[in-house]
């Protein structure tokens, strides 16, 4: 059998890139202090603040979910709730660490089109909200890319920021592909962050070329106080801090991550139009590095048996074919190819 491409599955089935190998290889040359004392987590930090252009907080954490649920912890009370979309990772894919997490807040999913928050939706579930009954709104956690590939604009976010702020409510952004979203937008990241109002941002690296890894900003840093010690206690304080930081630094070096994302944007938009030209139908427009397409149970099967790997996401003819930074026009053109004979066997 032929073993499975994995090119298309996931941005996590993709390698370290090039520059962020090289720097946990230079992390490992002799030893340094622990626990972020080391010169690599300082200057990490430093290039942050410099990237989004304000003094803000930052923390490193081992992974996606640890991001969000530990933030979302710093920002919330267990009486607290916290508004997301329903297909927001939050919701679906982090096995309840967020309620864990915060110790009892109370996530309400609310339905949008194309992976994004709709005032109008979260408007209703605010009023179906009973004061002292329910859970006291705190948190908007929107997904910037979403988890359909769609991207926030910066008014977009600046509208839903201002209807927080009017409502005593923080904002929370999963940016888990929020260097794709950068890219795909051609913005500074500070125009949908902190300048659009945004609190807090779980910034992810694993999916843009590194082995592990996010980031925690707090733009607000009043919402920062003692989130060393929640991180610590949740089990995410590296003791070797230097082999998440040196790699987050050498990818933020140089615009490397912002490289990587545009890679895997391009990708993205060359096969969704390749897909088109078939006929295929794509379900939601391509912005980042996915591509959501309905495929026919068979082709999807028999693509499958020529060893692409790739995930139904929505029942029952959905499929999600993501670009990693990694991926290139061969590996494009070959699956292309292999669609193309596939439709043709079974005509």
């Amino acid at each position: 059998m032929i073993p499975p491409r994995q090119e298309f599955a996931s941005d996590n089935t993709a390698g370290i890139c090039p520059e962020a190998a090289a720097a946990l290889a230079e992390a490992n040359a002799g030893s340094a202090p622990s626990y972020g004392d080391d010169k690599w987590t300082g200057l990490l930090c430093d290039r942050v603040r410099k990237l989004f252009e304000i003094d803000c907080d930052v923390f490193l954490v081992f992974n996606g979910t640890a991001a969000n649920a530990l933030a979302l912890a710093q920002l919330c009370q267990p009486l607290h709730s916290i508004i997301c979309h329903e297909n927001a990772h939050i919701e679906n894919d982090e096995c309840g660490a967020c309620e864990f997490y915060t110790g009892g807040s109370k996530l309400i999913p609310t339905r949008g089109t194309d992976g994004k928050i709709d005032l109008r939706e979260v408007e209703a579930a605010l009023l179906r909200q009973h004061e002292l009954h329910s859970h006291k709104p705190r948190v908007i956690s929107l997904t910037q890319a979403t988890e359909l590939g769609t991207v926030y604009t910066a008014d977009e976010i600046r509208k839903i920021s201002a209807f927080a702020k009017k409502r005593e409510m923080l904002l929370h952004l999963d940016g888990a592909r929020f260097a794709n979203a950068v890219a795909a937008l051609r913005c500074a990241p500070r125009e949908i962050t902190w300048q659009a109002g945004v609190d807090a941002l779980s910034f992810g690296g694993t999916k843009n070329g590194l082995a592990a890894g996010e980031l925690v900003i707090f733009f607000n840093k009043q919402h920062s106080a003692d989130f060393d010690y929640r991180a610590k206690q949740g089990g995410h304080l590296a003791s070797k801090m230097r082999f998440v930081a040196g790699p987050w630094l050498a990818l933020l070096e140089n615009d490397v991550w912002l490289k990587n994302a545009q890679r895997a944007n391009d990708a993205a938009l060359r096969l969704a139009n390749g897909l088109r030209d078939y006929g295929v139908e794509l379900v939601f427009p391509v912005e980042s590095n996915a591509v959501f397409v309905r495929l026919d149970a068979m082709i999807a099967r028999k693509l499958r048996e020529l060893g692409w790997d790739f995930y139904k996401f929505i029942e029952p003819d959905v499929y999600r074919l993501m670009c990693a930074w990694s991926a290139n026009d061969e590996a494009i053109t070959a699956l292309l190819s292999d669609y193309g004979s596939c439709v043709s066997s079974v005509r």
